[in-house]
């Protein structure tokens, strides 16, 4: 009797956990689902008493309407240039700094290492009007690279790249150099193509900072018209904070792209990420 029980038990147990972790996904995403509830409500005050939580029917004026009235081709497409700009950077100098790092032995490789890692104390914000000198000094103000280059390699980048490198067996290596490779031809075709589990996690991570990023572009940006998505959507929610609905309908435009990027990517975004960690 005792061994018919054990299924039952197995599946219960398995019952339960699935439903807990079910409940977690969607106390999780409860803020999302109410931003695409509120966003399917036209002429709606969502913040009345008591407050509309579920759209009484499906309706997109919102997106309609919010999507005439900021041009979001434009503001897309600058947040395309500057995401681009900001991934092909940090995938090309956090892996050309990781690689000797991993690679290379050389007097003072570890005391580098923890200087790189150091600085991963410092907040970013403390360096803004440095950034914004550095930028003003060489000319590159209200301009995409201006945007992208204070953020163009990132320490936990590097990191996450040495520690990729570290798993690569060091016989690719050692038969690039008995074919006569350089060093650069071993790193560019041998090694790097080995390491696409990474790169996919800097360009998730990367894609959605760059994405999400607000306040250096209006720093930086004189010109509204160059702003990303996500400074246009500041000034949306300024001129009309009384009309939740089209604030709610941007912002679902705006993250859709992430969501969709994530969903392309996940697999090597987890082995990438397992792949550092046993590295």
């Amino acid at each position: 009797m005792s061994g018919s029980f054990k299924p039952l038990k197995k599946g219960a147990r398995y019952t339960v956990t699935y439903l807990l972790l079910i409940v977690l996904a969607v106390f999780m995403m409860g803020p999302f689902l109410w931003l695409l509830s509120v966003s399917l409500m036209p002429g709606r005050n969502v913040f009345s008493s008591p407050p509309a939580i579920l759209p009484t029917f499906i309706d997109f004026d919102n997106y309609v309407q919010v999507w005439q009235f900021m041009s979001f081709p434009r503001y897309i497409t600058n947040t395309v240039i500057i995401a681009g700009l900001g991934v092909v950077f940090n995938v090309l100098l956090a892996s050309m700094t990781a690689y000797p790092l991993a690679v290379f032995q050389f007097k003072g490789r570890g005391l580098v290492f923890s200087l790189l890692v150091a600085t991963m104390i410092i907040p970013s914000s403390t360096a803004m009007i440095v950034h914004y000198l550095t930028i003003q000094a060489f000319h590159l103000g209200n301009s995409y690279l201006g945007v992208v280059l204070p953020a163009a390699v990132s320490v936990f980048n590097i990191f996450l790249m040495r520690q990729t490198f570290l798993g690569v067996p060091t016989d690719i290596r050692d038969s690039g150099k008995m074919d006569g490779a350089s060093e650069f031809r071993i790193f560019w075709q041998l090694v790097l193509p080995l390491v696409k589990p990474g790169i996919a996690v800097i360009v998730l991570l990367e894609v959605m900072a760059f994405w999400n990023n607000f306040l250096w572009p209006i720093v930086i940006l004189e010109d509204p018209a160059k702003y990303p998505l996500a400074a246009a959507l500041t000034y949306l929610n300024g001129q009309f904070s009384y009309n939740f609905g089209w604030i709610a309908a941007g912002t679902m435009i705006s993250v859709t792209p992430i969501i969709v990027v994530f969903l392309f990517t996940q697999r090597y975004y987890m082995e990438g990420i397992a792949g550092a960690i046993k590295g």
